[in-house]
């Protein structure tokens, strides 16, 4: 009987020792075809022999596991530089629309300084036209107080313009005064032609000082 067991022990213990042999071989090719280990060099001569082509690719190396959480920073990387280019995009459009303000606003600074300068320049004029009002207003007094020839020597010297302004101040000064006006005789003692286009001239533009 013992001897008859033997032989059965024997196979079986023959049996297991292929399996785990098989076993490791396998996991051995498995390992090597899914890139955990490198078993080229070791298993070459078994796959050229069964007609199996090799693995070509490199094995994953240990840091494996940290690849999932290289995607994730790489991911949260492209996000966050997405982020960046946004906020640079709308820098540029605050940049864009800050310039046109600021130029809006020159515009308006222009257009207030020449308005200014229109206001002083009306200012300068109404003050000038005021001076000279004033001027012949007193020139026009000293004239009507002075005697006639005299007075008329003094105005044939003056421009036309000027002779036109004081005649008309004279004219005022006298309905003021309810007194009459000493332009007709002036202009009677005038010379004929120097008169006639004071007259012409007094016509053509009935209103006193320009």
């Amino acid at each position: 009987m013992a001897s008859f067991g033997r032989p059965r022990v024997l196979g079986r213990i023959i049996l297991l020792l292929l399996l785990i042999v098989a076993l490791v071989v396998g996991g051995i090719v498995w390992f090597d075809y899914i890139g955990l280990i490198d078993a080229k060099a070791v298993l070459g001569p078994l796959y050229r022999t069964l007609g199996v082509p090799a693995r070509t690719g490199a094995s994953i190396g240990a840091a494996a596991p940290a690849l999932l959480e290289e995607e994730r920073m790489a991911k949260r990387l492209e996000s966050l530089q997405d982020r960046a280019d946004e906020l640079d995009q709308r820098e540029a459009e605050i940049t864009k629309q800050d310039a046109q303000v600021q130029q809006k606003v020159q515009e308006l600074d222009d257009r207030s300084k020449a308005l200014d300068d229109r206001e002083n320049s009306f200012n300068a004029k109404v003050k000038e036209y005021e001076n000279r009002k004033v001027n012949v207003d007193q020139n026009a007094q000293y004239l009507t107080g002075m005697p006639p020839a005299k007075a008329v020597g003094i105005l044939v010297a003056m421009d036309d313009q000027t002779v036109i302004d004081i005649f008309r101040a004279v004219e005022e000064q006298a309905r003021a005064a309810g007194q009459a006006s000493l332009v007709a005789l002036w202009l009677s003692m005038m010379p004929p032609d120097r008169s006639a286009a004071i007259q012409r001239k007094m016509t053509l533009k009935p209103t006193s000082l320009p």
